[in-house]
């Protein structure tokens, strides 16, 4: 697949075997608490890569067909898209940032692709995000999803063709 031109010079590419070490950066970025607990940082680093491997054998295992993006601006790495589009839902799978890219509406620009892709094929969208993630969530909520069904951890939201 060729590069997707987004919005606000976003880009869309499909990760290679290269990208490796920057999804492994960006994965660390999202689990900055860790590192602030009373525990040597090598080990925290060992036990944050132990949960990439766990993520990502999950992910294919519970999608086995999502493709995973490289999310970049302007040609520099920003983020990941893992992008699973089934015969009967678009299923957003993982959606995240580096910090310095985060709050300034690209999630919104990548959510709004894929919403469109699914509006010409007629399919829903779904997606999960934490409890605790008041942000994404209310982002989500703005952009037409809606509430489907609650986990301990997430809850799990839908947006319809022809709504939002």
């Amino acid at each position: 697949m060729d590069k997707v031109t987004l919005p606000d010079g976003l880009g869309l590419r499909q990760a290679t075997a290269s990208d490796q070490p920057f999804i492994a950066a960006l994965f660390h970025s999202t689990r900055e608490a860790f590192y602030l607990a009373d525990q040597d940082k090598d080990y925290i680093h060992h036990l944050i890569d132990q949960q990439l491997d766990i993520q990502t054998e999950a992910y294919g295992e519970q999608s086995p067909d999502a493709m995973t993006f490289i999310i970049d601006k302007s040609g520099t790495p920003i983020g990941r898209l893992v992008l699973d589009f089934g015969k009967n839902i678009a299923h957003i799978v993982d959606l995240s940032f580096i910090p310095e890219a985060r709050g300034k509406g690209y999630g919104k620009a990548v959510i709004q692709a894929v919403q469109h892709i699914a509006q010409k094929q007629r399919l829903p969208v779904g997606l999960s995000v934490e409890h605790q993630n008041t942000r994404a969530r209310k982002l989500y909520l703005s952009l037409g999803f809606s509430p489907y069904e609650n986990s301990i951890s997430h809850l799990f939201m839908l947006w319809y063709p022809g709504v939002g």
